[in-house]
């Protein structure tokens, strides 16, 4: 995968203007890549099926300082519309777990959750019932916590970085999260569902932060495919039933 004709510099500017979420990489890691000086690409991990493709791979970079620091690219052509998609990511259990969220497979596929022509009125509509039961259940009683102490705060400044929703936790929020110190995730909610006649998927975090003076609080982080052009999205709310509304609304149940 490396050219040997292309430039540390070069290839790192490549790597960054294709990535969809090269804006979510911390700042910190932005700035150490200024410094590299070499570089080395290699396959990680490749799934194929049907029209789906997943691989992963691994750039690692040497720094002037004599340290080296690795980023984890996910390649993968689950859009609507077939295109690929790159995406980066510092750590490989989070790149594993963006690998986990792809959907199984495209509508029109066997084994999608794709839109079926002859389906009747009637049994979309039971679908959508059953969705919106789904949505507004009471969720599993949680696993106990275990929070990481891993630049929490800055975790928390991505996530609310990234939200796309106009009515998400304000200023007051991020200036309290900039005293967690560890936090947690938890996957509460996830469905794949028809959303006017395609194919859609809805997943809802918690991202929970344990602060400096031991109180805890918690952000709800909504990501799904139910958009007019099938493209991911991102919305944070400050509680759990905020949340579950906006999927609720977004799901768009007769």
């Amino acid at each position: 995968m490396n050219d040997p004709y292309e430039t540390t510099a070069t290839q790192l500017e490549r790597l960054l203007g294709r990535a969809l979420n090269s804006f979510d990489l911390p700042d910190a890691t932005i700035e150490r890549l200024d410094s590299a000086l070499a570089h080395a690409s290699s396959l990680h991990s490749s799934h194929h099926s049907a029209a789906l493709h997943r691989t992963t791979y691994q750039h690692a970079y040497l720094l002037s300082d004599g340290s080296s620091l690795v980023l984890w690219e996910l390649v993968h052509n689950t859009a609507r519309d077939g295109a690929e998609q790159h995406e980066l990511y510092t750590e490989e259990s989070e790149v594993r777990l963006a690998a986990s969220r792809l959907p199984a497979g495209f509508p029109g596929f066997a084994g999608s959750s794709g839109t079926n022509p002859d389906a009747a009125p009637a049994d979309e509509f039971d679908a959508d019932l059953e969705l919106l039961t789904s949505l507004l259940a009471a969720p599993p009683a949680p696993l106990p916590r275990m929070y990481v102490p891993d630049d929490s705060a800055d975790h928390a400044r991505r996530v609310l970085r990234r939200a796309e929703n106009a009515d998400g936790p304000g200023e007051e929020t991020a200036r309290l999260l900039r005293a967690a110190f560890a936090h947690h995730i938890t996957q509460v909610f996830g469905r794949q569902c028809q959303v006017e006649g395609k194919g859609a998927g809805f997943t809802l975090y918690e991202h929970a932060f344990l602060l400096l003076d031991g109180t805890e609080t918690s952000l709800w982080e909504v990501e799904h495919t139910a958009t007019p052009d099938g493209r991911h999205m991102c919305e944070v709310y400050a509680a759990e039933h905020i949340a579950r509304e906006a999927m609720e609304l977004r799901a768009q149940v007769r």
